[in-house]
């Protein structure tokens, strides 16, 4: 831990600051010009458009699909997705963060004609209401709830007060007309992942779409097992997500689960019969907080 995480931590911190983007253009081989709105913040990342990761994920999503985006943070992971499904497709991406929220929105109103984003500002959570997340700067650049782990482990001091809704509700009452087509969802999540999709169980038992999901470093060994095993319930196949261009890795078994430090797994459906309902939410259930 850095020196200013400590003094932030111990409630020595600097003001808000805000952040504006810059648009920049990427010219695709295949998918030709796009538009990505880079966010100015100084602690976030270039982010480049990349035909091969577009092309990876129509491995498995195909033009009209649908998908959704759990952090999504900028849209640098929506708009590929929404490349590969296509101007018929859709993709709902969430990030309730205010300060980052103005990014995702402006890159959803950029490549229309190739693209179709829904930017939603709220947090997927149990149950409809105000959380409170944490970042790691007065920018709210990097961050997210961290159930259940000690602020001095996850190091995040600067907190945020999110709208939390609970998803599968709000789909069937406000996007039911997507559902039949739901193909993929991404989970990004810093260690709240199985929490989330424990609250998506029937959507995924109905409609088994492909799965990504973060396994984040400071998650314990049982909490980890909980989510292969909920993913398992379901009858997916876990696989190591090996990078945007080769999204299926090596195949995991639970006994891997601390292989890594931290992770992201691609989990496929398949044609194993899924064991839902019961046993994925008896594995949600079972999960420690941390």
């Amino acid at each position: 831990m850095k020196p200013k995480d400590i003094l932030s931590l111990l409630g020595i911190r600097p003001a808000a600051r805000t952040y504006g983007s810059a648009v920049r253009t990427f010219d695709l081989p295949k998918d030709g010009r796009v538009e990505y709105a880079q966010w100015l913040h100084p602690r976030e990342t270039e982010k480049a458009i990349r035909q091969d990761a577009v092309d990876a994920l129509r491995g498995f999503i195909r033009p009209g699909d649908v998908a959704i985006d759990i952090g999504a943070h900028t849209g640098d992971s929506t708009l590929p997705i929404a490349l590969a499904a296509g101007p018929t497709g859709c993709v709902l991406a969430l990030e309730p963060n205010r300060f980052v929220y103005p990014v995702l929105a402006r890159n959803a109103a950029l490549n229309t004609e190739k693209a179709r984003i829904v930017p939603l500002m709220f947090a997927a959570t149990p149950e409809d209401g105000t959380v409170e997340f944490e970042y790691s700067d007065a920018g709210f650049c990097n961050g997210g709830r961290h159930e259940g782990i000690s602020r001095w482990r996850h190091a995040h001091a600067f907190r945020l007060a999110v709208e939390g809704r609970n998803l599968d509700r709000y789909l069937r009452a406000h996007h039911a007309e997507l559902l039949p087509r739901l193909r993929y969802i991404k989970v990004d999540a810093e260690g709240f992942d199985l929490t989330i999709l424990g609250t998506l169980d029937r959507l995924i038992a109905e409609r088994r779409p492909f799965i990504k999901a973060e396994v984040y470093k400071h998650t314990g060994r049982e909490r980890r097992e909980c989510l292969f095993d909920f993913l398992a319930a379901h009858g997916y196949a876990v696989h190591h997500f090996d990078g945007e261009a080769r999204y299926r890795g090596e195949r995991l078994e639970r006994s891997d689960v601390m292989r890594w430090a931290h992770y992201d797994v691609f989990c496929d459906p398949g044609t194993e019969a899924p064991r839902a309902g019961t046993a994925a939410s008896r594995a949600v259930a079972a999960a420690p907080v941390s």
